[in-house]
């Protein structure tokens, strides 16, 4: 049976989604053609070998639309033959590129494919692409949960209570974060992974200095009393602070057989070994991290104890500790070089950008098993175990 493996791995520096942000200049298929760029030359990869490009993008509207993977697949360079797509789950977009790729190579279908995704945050804002007005749901959903929907944030603050996770906890996790990210970068351990970009060379949201003493002081981030009244063991202790930032960036990951590995004398960095995607509750909506867990270690034939590294991507704290309450992983192998609440959270790119840190991570530290997971709105995850090589 074939198998798929990883080759290369890279991506931008994450730049703060906001017109002042560091990459805010740099139009969206720009920051995705530079990683294709990238990702060739460092693989030394022809790329009219690459018989695909599936990309992951969230917001698909104004300068992100029209299949925006295509066009950065041009702009890279590669010849009009190479194909592209893009593809949304969500904030799992482009770890479902990775999740596709991978099956595909798997399958025969694909001898060398690119997974890739990207968002510029700061030029096509979260929910752009829902008009004033609209209802993106339809009357089928409405029906089956009358109530209503809820956004985000309320379902972070719903885990937070369901889970009794004190603001104080959520806080110090976030603080974690910010000072594994810093000493990542202080150590030299993203140069591998990073392609700096118009003289941007770090990402942009690490704070070394933060402390449990400053997030103290932040606000509640979603406090609304509609949602109060509905949900009244809401306690507001989501903030800015320990919650993900909006975020441009791009990844995108090389994938290829064994096979075709060795016959290119590309270097395998680990195996994609085992997938699971799943639902969850929609109004909880962010835990479906927890069966996702639970299916793709079935699938690996793998317990909890044998992964060695985690990386659950960081959208909330309180997220990421019910995650840690559910299955009793141990913390720290949990998103070791920091997480999405320090490096941000470029939502189309951050799939492929926690498996860039990831593959990059087991290598440095010589991981046997490591697993990741996405929770993604609407109530979905998607889990994915890789093996060292």
């Amino acid at each position: 049976m074939r198998d798929a493996v990883i080759v290369e791995a890279v991506r931008t520096p994450i730049g703060k989604g906001r017109p002042n942000g560091s990459l805010a200049h740099v139009h969206p298929v720009e920051l995705l053609a530079h990683t294709l760029r990238t990702l060739v030359e460092r693989s030394g990869v022809d790329p009219a070998l690459i018989d695909d490009v599936i990309g992951g993008t969230v917001d698909q509207v104004g300068e992100q639309a029209m299949n925006t993977t295509r066009y950065a697949v041009l702009s890279a360079g590669f010849p009009e033959s190479v194909p592209a797509t893009t593809v949304d789950r969500q904030c799992g977009s482009s770890q479902q590129a990775v999740h596709f790729a991978a099956q595909g190579v798997i399958s025969g279908a694909y001898d060398l494919v690119v997974a890739c995704g990207v968002e510029s945050m700061s030029r096509v804002p979260m929910w752009s692409n829902v008009p004033a007005g609209k209802d993106p749901f339809g009357p089928g959903v409405a029906e089956r949960y009358p109530e209503g929907l809820i956004p985000q944030g309320i379902s972070a603050e719903l885990i937070a209570a369901k889970w009794s996770l004190a603001r104080e906890e959520m806080d110090a996790f976030a603080v974690e974060s910010h000072r594994k990210a810093a000493a990542a970068w202080e150590s030299g351990l993203f140069a591998d992974e990073v392609a700096p970009l118009d003289g941007v060379t770090r990402d942009e949201c690490v704070r070394p200095g933060s402390s449990t003493e400053v997030l103290a002081g932040l606000k509640p981030a979603y406090y609304d009393p509609a949602f109060g009244e509905r949900f009244p063991q809401i306690d507001w202790n989501v903030t800015a602070g320990n919650a993900s930032p909006v975020n441009d960036g791009a990844s995108a990951v090389l994938i290829t057989s064994s096979e075709t590995a060795a016959r290119l004398g590309l270097r395998p960095l680990a195996r994609l070994h085992s997938f699971a995607v799943t639902g969850s509750d929609p109004l909880l909506m962010l835990t479906g991290v927890v069966p996702a867990t639970e299916k793709v270690l079935r699938k690996a034939s793998l317990t909890l104890d044998d992964i060695d590294l985690f990386e659950v991507n960081e959208a909330f704290s309180s997220v990421v500790l019910a995650w840690r309450q559910e299955t009793g992983a141990d913390l720290s192998k949990v998103n070791v070089h920091g997480g999405a609440i320090a490096i941000g959270h470029p939502l189309g790119a951050s799939g492929a950008r926690l498996t860039t840190t990831l593959v990059h991570a087991m290598r440095a530290r010589g991981a046997r098993y490591a697993l990741q997971t996405m929770c993604e709105a609407g109530g979905l995850a998607n889990a994915m175990v890789l093996e060292g090589l």
